[in-house]
């Protein structure tokens, strides 16, 4: 019975080893996101420097992100996994033993660059572990899991330790306090592969030749290459959020709590709706969740989740239900992790790079928009630009259609899968 349960809710006992650990590793990995930008502007950097920081750390965990998904097909995930571990050890350790106390942007910009290229690595290399391991008719679901417990970890859990050990750890003392959780999310989720051999089809590709495919893939399957820019604008504002919004959130008279609050908020909602966009999305199809609720939803959400505070700003239900909505609406993404292997099928690891990519360029990119934007067109006009993304990469899913073998009815537009595909079904070229 409760092997059946686990092979129910979490495909296999391996894969929930999988997810457990990686929850725990991206809780230490998330512990910072809501304060440690203001934190570094009230010791002297400014807004601009803040969002550099965060833009270089984006910009190095774009690159692991990119490569993650065919190292993983090389030379299996555990490996990859491993890198990533120590990446993020040492990178941290050099952030808060160097970098940070010195407060000098010229230390800081490489230590948390460093630690930066760890977490893509660790947790993307699992994802693709899964796309191989789970049956394709579950995908879906599948993936769902994988970022439930990923934003659960990330912004979740780990915002939710930080507001309630700052007070008592500090800053510092709760960011090595990190490191704990990281370690301890490697040592459950490592044991996935413990025993395991690679499949044939990674002993056929197992060599750095096969590397490029995290390149060319995007140009012979173009609907790889626009999923990857939807990837991309997927939690660009997400990840610029932090940067501004906590001043924005604490020049209107809320504290730093009630944004910890707030923040903690979006993703709890967001876990449990990628859960649930996981699982509808294979019963009524990948494209038009993404499209709709993901696309269409966040451009209104982006909105909402920045004015409604401004108009009820000494009642915090309102602000509370505007950002939980932001993060439903942001769990629409799910099923890209779903059609970005089903457009490739040969070649999945390749084409789960170019998501890994996506969502590494995120980090790079919202923040940038900060950067760029924000002393001349102030936090409003930040906010109208990634509005403006989202109904771009609405546009763009229009032109991602999924193979005709996973359509289920011209009514839907695309589908879930068949369930008689296998795991490694062959699908039509995307």
């Amino acid at each position: 019975m409760v092997e059946n349960f686990i092979n129910k809710i979490f495909i296999s006992p391996k894969l929930m080893l999988g997810y457990a650990g990686v929850m725990v590793f991206m809780m230490g990995e998330g512990l910072e996101q809501g304060w440690l930008s203001p934190y570094l502007i009230k010791n002297g950097l400014t807004i601009q420097d803040a969002a550099l920081l965060f833009s270089i750390y984006g910009l190095m965990a774009a690159i692991a992100s990119w490569f993650s998904g065919v190292l993983a097909e090389v030379f299996g995930a555990r490996p990859v996994m491993l890198v990533g571990l120590s990446l993020f050890l040492v990178g941290s350790a050099l952030f808060l033993s160097i970098g940070l106390p010195t407060n000098n942007l010229s230390m800081m910009l490489p230590t948390y660059a460093l630690r930066g290229l760890g977490y893509p690595l660790f947790a993307y290399g699992f994802l693709v572990w899964v796309a191989y391991e789970a049956p394709t008719e579950r995908l879906g679901s599948a993936v769902g899991m994988f970022w439930f417990v990923y934003s659960g970890g990330l912004s979740v859990l780990g915002v939710l330790y930080s507001s309630i050990a700052l007070p008592f750890l500090g800053e510092i003392a709760t960011l090595w306090s990190a490191l704990v959780f990281v370690a301890l999310g490697a040592v459950i989720a490592l044991y996935l592969n413990r025993g395991g051999k690679k499949t044939d089809q990674e002993e056929k590709k197992a060599s750095f030749s096969y590397l490029f495919k995290g390149i060319t893939i995007a140009f012979e399957y173009p609907k790889v290459g626009l999923g990857g820019i939807v990837r991309t604008i997927n939690t660009s504002a997400a990840y610029g959020f932090v940067v501004f919004m906590p001043t924005v959130m604490m020049n209107i008279g809320y504290s730093r709590t009630d944004w910890l609050h707030m923040y903690a908020t979006l993703w709890f909602v967001n876990i449990v709706f990628n859960l649930l966009f996981g699982i509808i999305s294979d019963k009524v199809g990948w494209r038009n969740i993404v499209m709709w609720f993901g696309c269409v939803g966040c451009a209104i959400t982006t909105v909402l989740f920045y004015y409604v505070p401004q108009y009820f700003p000494q009642s915090h239900i309102p602000a509370l239900i505007a950002s939980g909505a932001y993060g439903a609406c942001l769990a629409a993404f799910v099923p890209l992790s779903a059609i970005m292997p089903s457009l490739a099928p040969d070649n999945k690891g390749a084409a789960m790079s170019i998501l890994n990519l996506g969502a590494g360029l995120s980090t790079f990119v919202g923040p940038a928009i900060v950067g760029i934007f924000i002393a001349s067109l102030g936090a409003t006009g930040v906010i109208w630009i990634y509005t403006g993304m989202y109904l771009f990469a609405a546009v763009l899913m229009i032109f991602i259609t999924v193979p005709a073998t996973l359509q289920r009815s011209p009514s839907f537009g695309q589908s879930s899968v068949m369930p008689t595909s296998g795991r490694n079904t062959e699908m039509l070229r995307g």
